[in-house]
């Protein structure tokens, strides 16, 4: 049967209809696949700036780790952060290693290096360090870094976003995740491209100093986690001597008792406590022979019972295999060990 004109162009309507499906199906996967034009589909940069100043601001608790220099020190550190005013922060320098948990009422230190390159040279401050080991102390200026531009939302968004901001770069990887690098001459701030936006991370640009540290790179992660900090226990105080481990210092020796047998004593004087060392101090007795000049003898006892605070007691003990012109003309020194906390 033959078709007539009006068939003929419903056919080539159908078939035109047909293709434009396609075309615009392909067109669709197309968009789906890449951005859309004039940056249509990505979040705006006052969302990304909201949202990285809110989540310092609004979250409970979040953490930062990074490094950054101070005073030509370059700090390794790791700072957990929550409301209102309780941080707990490890820093590493080095061999130098400061813990720190600050609550509202007190601070709190640990590291031994670093109380030993704070104090003084002299024998009680050696002693201090000894005895305190790497126990938890207060009462002693410390390093703990404050950080309100980079920790207080509002603070942070006035130093390093709005109108700072010179360059935008999307789809920057942070860890793995989506990101939008706003930059400045200030910092590189990476922000979470997805919501609610989270601050990612803060690269601060070569010579900018911000809270006093430069060169800081730093990562912002656990976002309203609970880190649990709470002040240790077993404080040393260091304006009470009291609440350290035993420091017992020499006072003076006796030798009147060197005969036969060679008893030597000493009289010793507690700076620090009562309790909490790992193990009894030990007073170690040693004796010289002027003449020639070489020790010939020694002895040592443990200082039992632990005396308080600025108290003295004596310790004495026996040195055998002198003969009796030694024994005449001993020199006689004492020294006090103190093992101090573990």
């Amino acid at each position: 049967m033959a078709m007539g004109p009006l068939q003929d162009r419903n056919e080539i309507d159908l078939s035109h209809r047909a293709w434009a499906t396609l075309v615009g199906a392909a067109a669709l996967t197309l968009l789906a696949a890449c951005d859309l034009p004039l940056g249509l589909g990505l979040p705006t940069t006052r969302a990304l700036e909201s949202g990285a100043a809110g989540s310092l601001t609004g979250a409970r608790s979040f953490q930062i780790t990074g490094s950054y220099s101070e005073s030509g020190t370059r700090w390794s550190f790791d700072l957990q952060l929550s409301r209102p005013a309780t941080e707990h922060v490890v820093m590493t320098a080095g061999n130098v290693q400061l813990e720190a948990v600050v609550t509202s009422a007190n601070t709190y230190f640990r590291g031994q290096q670093f109380l030993s390159d704070h104090l003084g040279s002299d024998l009680l401050s050696r002693n201090l360090v000894k005895a305190a080991g790497n126990a938890w102390w207060k009462g002693l200026a410390g390093k703990v870094p404050q950080l309100p531009d980079l920790t207080d939302g509002v603070r942070f968004k006035q130093t390093f976003l709005g109108s700072v901001v010179t360059q935008r770069s999307d789809h920057v990887s942070v860890a793995g995740i989506d990101a939008v690098d706003l930059s400045s001459a200030r910092a590189d701030v990476y922000i979470a491209a997805q919501p609610p936006h989270q601050l990612l991370r803060v690269r601060m640009k070569r010579r900018v100093a911000i809270d006093g540290i430069s060169d800081g790179d730093l990562r912002y992660s656990n976002f309203d986690r609970d880190f649990q900090i709470a002040a240790p226990s077993n404080v040393i105080d260091f304006t009470n001597l009291s609440t350290l481990p035993p420091i017992y210092t020499v006072v003076s020796v006796d030798t009147s008792g060197c005969g036969e047998p060679c008893v030597v004593s000493a009289l010793l004087k507690n700076l620090g406590g009562k309790s909490g060392a790992r193990a009894p101090s030990t007073v170690m007795f040693s004796v010289t022979d002027p003449a020639a000049n070489r020790v010939v003898g020694g002895c040592q006892a443990q200082v039992r019972p632990d005396v308080g605070y600025n108290v003295t007691t004596t310790v004495s003990c026996t040195v055998s295999g002198l003969n009796s012109q030694q024994e005449n003309a001993a020199l006689v020194t004492a020294t006090a060990d103190n093992p101090g906390r573990g």
